[in-house]
């Protein structure tokens, strides 16, 4: 097929996308061909180049915890085809699309999902440009997950003033639970190049590509507890593996420190809504706030993060790549769970 049979075009053109129509496991995908996407007011077309997985994709594929469903489809999934960090070449472009330009490889969030499919429709205002050192593949690693450790540690308060320490010349201890996923690698690289000491809880198999990445210290916290540290030991904790107990991990930051909550784990039903009411009741009156996190679409960070990437002052961890035709074996390797930083799918 050659480029100009892969534009879309005025008449119905039909395309591969990686589909399940009910909730489940990702043995459930199938190879379909759908129709093109035609861009609506303020959206392009991008034909997608890599698709970056993220555990937000397996908990839509499940339709888990219940509360997702009455946005994502309440009996059966809104979004069919899974893929929410997609970057690709714009082919088409829909009246009052601002942001994007034909011809332009950009990357960017898509909210319900779509990038497991040649091509998928994207609101232009979402999307940044990709410099040209940087591959697509790498692109799609930073829009969700690099995106949200960045934010993890803005709500924490370590910013990048932290590179030149306080006035008094503190330089902030922060603590990364879960480090070696695809949010955690990013935290450890944000948080290092940010000036604090970096701490992280990992498997022990991982503690080398960690401390690699900027932990001055890695441990496992299922053989070594928390409990072990120190009180008062953290400007900073990020947990991203959930887990542990909330008291637990404000004991272990200093007065005017914050926990922040990136992990969704929860019950069936009503997920994380517990926990984070929990953390909101421990706050209260405290000067070691609990904050749960709910990372959103910035693209203004996520160009910061692609300047960093072209910089060679953070870089994606990825584990497997996969070509278009197996990724339902992409979506089970990541159901399957302890996945060391991304997985990507490359485009058909």
């Amino acid at each position: 097929m050659t480029e100009t049979d892969k534009t879309p075009t005025n008449k119905t053109e039909m395309m591969p996308a990686w589909r399940r129509e009910t909730y489940g496991s990702a043995d459930g995908f199938r190879l379909e061909r759908i129709p093109v996407p035609t861009p609506r007011s303020g959206e392009v077309v991008l034909r997608v180049e890599a698709t970056a997985l993220h555990a937000g994709d397996v908990r839509l594929m499940l339709g888990d915890p219940l509360l997702v469903r009455p946005i994502f489809g309440l009996t059966r999934p809104k979004y069919p085809v899974r893929g929410m960090e997609v970057a690709g070449t714009v082919v088409a472009v829909g009246p009052n699309a601002i942001g994007a330009e034909l011809g332009e490889r950009v990357v960017g969030e898509l909210t319900g999902g779509g990038g497991l499919a040649s091509h998928v429709a994207a609101p232009a205002a979402r999307l940044v440009p990709i410099p040209p050192d940087v591959t697509s593949e790498t692109a799609a690693c930073l829009t969700i997950s690099a995106g949200t450790a960045w934010q993890a540690l803005d709500r924490a308060g370590i910013g990048f003033r932290a590179a030149k320490g306080t006035a008094a010349g503190h330089i902030p201890r922060v603590l990364v639970i879960g480090a070696s996923g695809g949010v955690g690698t990013f935290a450890v690289q944000l948080a290092a190049l940010r000036g604090a000491e970096v701490w992280a809880t990992c498997g022990e198999r991982n503690f080398r590509l960690v401390e690699h990445l900027g932990a001055v210290r890695t441990l496992d916290h299922r053989t070594s507890p928390l409990a072990d540290l120190p009180a008062a030991h953290f400007d900073a904790v990020i947990d991203i593996s959930g887990g542990l107990g909330l008291r637990e991990l404000q004991r272990l930051v200093v007065p005017g420190g914050s926990v922040v909550l990136v992990a969704g784990d929860g019950g069936h039903v009503l997920g994380p809504i517990p926990r984070i009411l929990k953390a909101v009741f421990l706050s209260i009156g405290s000067r070691r706030r609990i904050r749960p996190l709910a990372a959103t679409p910035r693209p203004e960070i996520l160009a910061k993060l692609l300047e960093l990437t072209a910089e060679g002052r953070i870089t994606p961890v990825v584990e497997r790549e996969y070509p278009f035709d197996e990724a339902s074996a992409a979506l089970a390797h990541l159901e399957a769970g302890h996945t060391v930083g991304k997985v990507v799918v490359h485009g058909p």
